[in-house]
């Protein structure tokens, strides 16, 4: 028999009877039975329950066990009895007889429990992370993070992909966020960097020849952290190939995470790529506010200005005055109660806003149209008896209704499609300012309406992002998203309005968050130096930045584009949960601290001179 163990703490059940075992693991839990002892032993298949009474040899030495002890366990395998069967567990139609008990590793007192995963304050949880590993729901998340990493590297090897591994070390590269550097020892005063992604490198791989690449890629950046993304480092299912147009990528990475999603789904539905729709950037922003949309919610918003233009509401007036702002509706289906408005208002003000501006429609009433003709209640009601008025119809309510009167809140309810018990709600100015809220109010009135369908994984493909964008205080022009990205149109859309230049950029959005970003690459050295350019980097610049790759491209680049799809975001959303730590392993926590490792840490000064460096006081 194994020194340790003959069987896994989830393979034993009644065809084992009789035989004698050998187990290893840690003691979940132990229960006194009134002379009966009971432990359920936990490895990383699974459980299994383990008993011993004062006849048998273990006895005295299992009385004396504290939870999260390892021991190895030997002994007979019984049939549990028939009321006593845990069909919730592999191992639930038997128990282990303990003949003889070994500690193999002593616990002392926990700092966090492991049985029953009871809420904890995520430093405690960080600071032990063994510990909190050791607790079901967070080792079963980190078997389905391997598990979909699996999946996607089998996917891409059976799409005809082959990975390759890009280096660690390497130089700086703007993709966005900031570097790490890593000083040289062999060169005093010159740092590598960790690669924010192997942009460069898979673009030389497809220069080099080879024709589809992946990688499980780490990235480093150093960001500032949020709930949905890691501050230091993650992981991506990096993507890139040759003699490809956009729609070639999509159809080549599609058909992947629909079915990675589809094997994880947990039950869930899972939109099939073929129906995923191609949003333009621009439209994303006007229906829902984000280039992320959910489109589990089916609310989108619409621009209502011209209802406003000229109004009784003064405020949605004399700003459609200035150049460049509009008034956008959210309509709220089933929203049209004073109490829901209320509560959305509230919600708007919490997001740092006065509020948010509504109308709802009702049915009529004997008041509203008894104020409409401008006649007494009695004498309306007379007219409805006799038939020579009814009550058919809906009439809207709130402050701003009132003020924009009968005729301009009819044609906004014909617009949005709304009628008796639904409402909307206005927002107003220049749509950068308001869109981010405006977003999280669809989100919020989606939830709260019961309009979204949270059993379902939906995407969309967001596509034609404008290559350049403004800094709104000094008016300079840098580039919006990816600065590889070839511009649509090419040469010939970079001699006109830099910023309705669009590039064949897209991104990836499921349920409200992007699981991807991708391009498809600009591999002609003109074209490549007349957008840095116009992004202010001369010419010098862009040798000097890029060097390696401008030099590639000038002996036969093919065209080229690809992907990237960060795994800790979709095994987030598989995970059911909007913690990217409850997916990653050993992570940071949100001041970027390894609080288990205790880093980042200060360096000796050993260190610092071999490195040539000195470290300055913090400013004070």
């Amino acid at each position: 028999m194994h020194a340790f163990r003959s069987h896994t703490c989830a393979d034993l059940t009644a065809a084992h009877v009789g035989q004698t075992v050998r187990l290893s693991g840690w003691v979940h839990r132990i229960r006194d039975h009134g002379g009966v002892l009971f432990i359920d032993l936990r490895d990383h298949y699974g459980l299994t329950q383990v008993l011993a009474d004062s006849d048998s040899p273990a006895f005295a030495a299992i009385e004396k066990l504290r939870a999260e002890t390892c021991i190895r366990i030997e002994g007979t395998v019984k049939a549990r009895d028939a009321s006593l069967v845990n069909p919730k567990l592999k191992t639930g139609a038997i128990e282990v007889y303990a003949r003889a008990m070994d500690i193999l590793g002593a616990a002392g007192d926990l700092p966090l429990p492991v049985f029953g995963e009871p809420d904890y304050p995520e430093e405690t949880r960080l600071t032990y992370r063994f510990l909190d590993l050791r607790r079901e729901g967070l080792h079963a998340k980190m078997m389905l993070r391997s598990n979909v990493v699996r999946a996607m590297r089998q996917r891409m090897w059976d799409s005809g992909f082959t990975e390759f591994q890009t280096p660690i070390i390497t130089a700086s590269s703007p993709e966005g966020a900031r570097d790490f550097l890593v000083p040289s020892r062999l060169h005093p005063g010159k740092f590598y960097a960790l690669p924010q992604a192997p942009q460069q490198f898979k673009q030389l791989i497809m220069v080099s020849g080879f024709d589809k690449y992946f990688q499980i890629a780490p990235c480093f950046r150093d960001e500032d952290p949020r709930a949905d993304r890691a501050p230091t480092d993650f992981y991506q299912l990096d993507v890139e190939m040759s003699f490809v147009e956009q729609e070639d990528v999509f159809a080549a990475v599609g058909p992947v995470l629909q079915a990675v999603f589809e094997d994880y789904a947990d039950g869930k539905t899972v939109d099939p790529c073929a129906d995923w729709p191609r949003i333009p950037y621009a439209e994303s922003l006007r229906k829902y506010g984000t280039d992320k949309p959910d489109l589990r919610n089916p609310i989108e918003m619409q621009v209502v200005s011209e209802h406003f233009r000229g109004s009784g509401f003064a405020i949605f007036a004399k700003l459609l005055e200035t150049e460049g702002t509009e008034i956008r509706a959210i309509p709220a289906p089933g929203g049209g109660s004073r109490k829901f408005c209320d509560r959305m208002n509230a919600f708007a003000q919490a997001q740092g806003l006065p509020g948010m501006g509504y109308i709802f429609w009702r049915k009529k009433t004997v008041e509203s149209v008894a104020q409409e003709l401008s006649i007494t209640v009695q004498a309306t009601r007379a007219k409805i008896e006799s038939a020579e008025l009814t009550l058919e119809g809906v009439e809207a309510a709130g402050p701003l209704a009132k003020n924009i009167g009968p005729e301009r809140t009819e044609a906004i309810r014909q617009q949005l499609g709304l009628g008796e018990g639904d409402a909307a709600f206005f927002l107003g100015g220049k749509p950068a300012q308001f869109e981010p809220v405006a977003a999280k109010a669809r989100d919020e009135i989606g939830r709260e309406l019961n309009l979204t369908d949270t059993n379902r994984f939906a995407f969309a493909w967001i596509v034609d992002f404008p290559m350049f964008e403004a800094d709104p205080e000094t008016g300079a022009i840098d580039f919006s998203h990816n600065p590889f990205s070839m511009p649509q149109g090419g040469m010939e859309a970079l001699s006109g309005d830099p910023l309705q230049v669009k590039g064949y950029q897209y991104d990836l959005a499921c349920n409200g968050y992007e699981i991807l970003s991708g391009a498809i690459r600009n591999h002609l050295p003109e074209i490549m130096y007349r957008a840095f350019e116009i992004a202010g980097y001369p010419a010098s610049e862009v040798e000097k930045r890029f060097g390696g790759m401008v030099k590639a491209f000038r002996y036969g680049a093919p065209p080229h584009g690809g992907c990237a799809a960060g795994i800790d975001r979709i095994v987030m959303l598989l995970a059911g949960t909007t913690n990217i730590r409850e997916v990653i392993m050993f992570p940071m926590n949100q001041r970027a601290e390894d609080l288990l490792l205790e880093a980042p840490s200060a360096p000796t000064n050993e260190q610092l001179r071999e490195l040539r460096l000195r470290v300055l006081p913090p400013e004070s």
